[in-house]
């Protein structure tokens, strides 16, 4: 067995290029990221042990829409390290015309469990949250469980 050291990136590829690379190039380095690269095509940035980077579509799915519950993505989720932050960055999401859909408010998936969940120009769904201490991994032997439902729709 191994352990990941966190996750290297995300590429999100987007159909509204302009708009998207303004969104992100605005938030990403709010939320401590350094941009490395910034192309005709691509926008990079890395920080916090992660890298996003923001692709343009391929021509034909210009202005295409995001679908949440299609095969692939649900959502991208960034974890702050405290509730302020997370406000900090409603409120920054807020400031560049990005739309939140709930939040900042707590949640039952963890104990302490505190987020927001938005959308980019695109309506791609992303989430910052908090989660003091160990979250879902508090207790070895008997973890916690974000639903005791088998049913559960995380998509209310």
């Amino acid at each position: 067995m191994i352990e990941v050291n966190g996750m290297a990136h995300v590429i999100l590829t987007v159909g509204q290029w302009e708009k998207a690379r303004a969104f992100y190039g605005e938030l990403l380095p709010f939320l401590g990221l350094t941009k490395v690269y910034d192309g005709n095509n691509f926008l990079y940035h890395v920080g916090g042990r992660t890298a996003i980077g923001i692709q343009r579509c391929a021509p034909e799915h210009e202005n295409a829409r995001f679908v949440q519950n299609r095969v692939g993505l649900h959502h991208l989720c960034l974890r702050a390290r405290s509730r302020e932050d997370v406000d900090a960055a409603a409120d920054k999401v807020r400031a560049i015309g990005g739309h939140i859909d709930r939040g900042p408010k707590e949640g039952d998936a963890a104990p302490g469990y505190y987020y927001f969940v938005f959308e980019d120009p695109d309506g791609i769904r992303l989430e910052v949250n908090f989660i003091p201490g160990k979250g879902l991994l508090v207790s070895p032997d008997n973890p916690l469980l974000p639903s005791t439902d088998p049913d559960w729709d995380q998509n209310p």
